[in-house]
């Protein structure tokens, strides 16, 4: 197999006939190119799509009020449930799986306005606890995040994220300077790092204490939202938690838990769990695509060192008559049919990753498609996919070759 003599012979054959050499290899290249930019693109909805979850716990639960859809007890339907500080506390006690939690108050509607100076922008304004950090991954860059003595004080301090800071301030220093939300004043502690997952042009959040949101803007102790992780990361404990947690505002409102829009329940890990197994679907596809395509290209392949086989038959059977072994006959064809697929699909690979570089060079990622990308365990995959199809393309003729006898070969017109 390792014959220089033989390796040498194969590839003055190879430059006898370059034409026959491209069209052998054509479809090897196609068949490669195609399957590395099938998998680069599907990559890429999933980095996209990923992006949407980055910075936020995937082991989250959210929760919302709503209006009930169903009498309980001698009560109307369309009532409305608002969620408030007890209910927060409520699970806190009552939801084993619950670890890091917030209640949220989100201030909207016109009343979500910054300035400081002649400088304005409307941000989302959140009043929450300190372990929302938990629940968003929030990367301070500057100062602090919120913290327990704010929330017991109720003191007038924002976080901001480096885009509104940007806009607020310029180049200018931002913390302990203090800026005005919807005409009252609030002192920066902190800057974070804005990470969006809903597009490019999407805005980000600005924080201040639940408490203080909730005494300065006439909340009472109103909650938009509640949201906690969980100690477990299998997707039955979160259920688990989600189930128990509806359960407990059921009671406390006095709606029937079974009702499907007196709370929503958004489980992170149940999305994240369907969006894993769509992916997984996808990748499966886009590979038996892959290998469909190339396992038309080693058809072809084949069928042309046939004709190669057909078209060398003399030869063939001289070298029998002067002694060669079958061995060296199948091993000769072969080589020739490794030597054409291997340089073909490694054009084809890196054609591929080119194209893909290019892709990820000139187009902006958004939300659903970001950085088509082709791993390094996929690109060593693609390369021993090269070698079996460059074997498996000439076995077939090499066996053909190897049952000719030279008496009916010099015969062969």
């Amino acid at each position: 197999m390792f014959d220089s003599e033989q390796w040498r012979e194969v590839f003055e054959n190879i430059a006898k006939n370059k034409l026959r050499a491209i069209l052998t290899g054509v479809s090897v290249f196609t068949g490669i190119f195609m399957l590395i930019i099938l998998l680069g693109a599907g990559r890429g909805l999933r980095n996209g799509f990923e992006d949407g979850f980055k910075g936020n716990a995937i082991n989250a639960i959210h929760i919302w009020g709503g209006t009930t859809s169903m009498p309980y007890k001698g009560l109307p339907t369309n009532r409305d449930v608002q969620l408030n500080n007890e209910d927060m506390k409520a699970l806190r006690l009552g939801v084993a799986e619950l670890d890091k939690s917030s209640g949220k108050f989100r201030l909207w509607r016109g009343r979500s306005l910054l300035n400081f100076k002649d400088k304005y922008g409307n941000y989302s304004i959140q009043g929450i606890e300190p372990e929302y950090i938990f629940l968003e991954d929030q990367e301070i860059i500057e100062g602090r995040f919120i913290n327990p003595l704010d929330m017991e004080d109720g003191r007038k301090v924002i976080v901001l994220a480096d885009d509104s800071k940007e806009k607020l301030f310029g180049e200018a220093e931002a913390l302990h300077n203090w800026i005005m939300v919807n005409g009252i004043p609030f002192e920066v502690v902190g800057v974070y790092k804005f990470k969006s997952g809903r597009g490019q042009n999407d805005r980000s959040q600005v924080f201040i204490p639940l408490t203080t949101a909730q005494r300065v803007f006439d909340a009472d102790n109103d909650l938009n939202q509640i949201s906690f992780t969980l100690h477990t990361t299998s997707l039955e404990g979160s259920f688990r938690a989600a189930e128990r947690a509806r359960a407990i505002l059921a009671s406390r409102h006095q709606f029937d838990p079974k009702d499907p829009r007196a709370v929503w329940v958004e489980n992170s890990l149940e999305n994240y769990a369907n969006f894993t197994g769509i992916f997984g679907a996808i990748n499966a596809f886009i590979w038996v695509m892959g290998i469909g395509t190339i396992i038309a290209g080693i058809m072809g392949v084949s069928n042309i060192m046939l004709i190669v086989v057909k078209d060398r038959t003399k030869e063939i059977g001289v070298r029998k008559a002067l002694g060669a072994t079958p061995r060296n006959v199948i091993s000769q064809v072969m080589i020739e049919s490794l030597v054409v697929t291997a340089f073909a699909g490694y054009g084809g690979l890196l054609l591929g990753i080119a194209t893909l570089e290019s892709i990820s060079t000139f187009l902006p990622g958004g939300p659903m498609f970001k950085d088509p990308e082709v791993s390094m365990s996929i690109a060593v995959q693609a390369l021993v996919l090269l070698i079996v199809t460059g074997t498996l393309a000439g076995l077939i003729p090499a066996r053909k070759a190897a049952r000719i006898r030279p008496i009916e070969a010099l015969r062969d017109e």
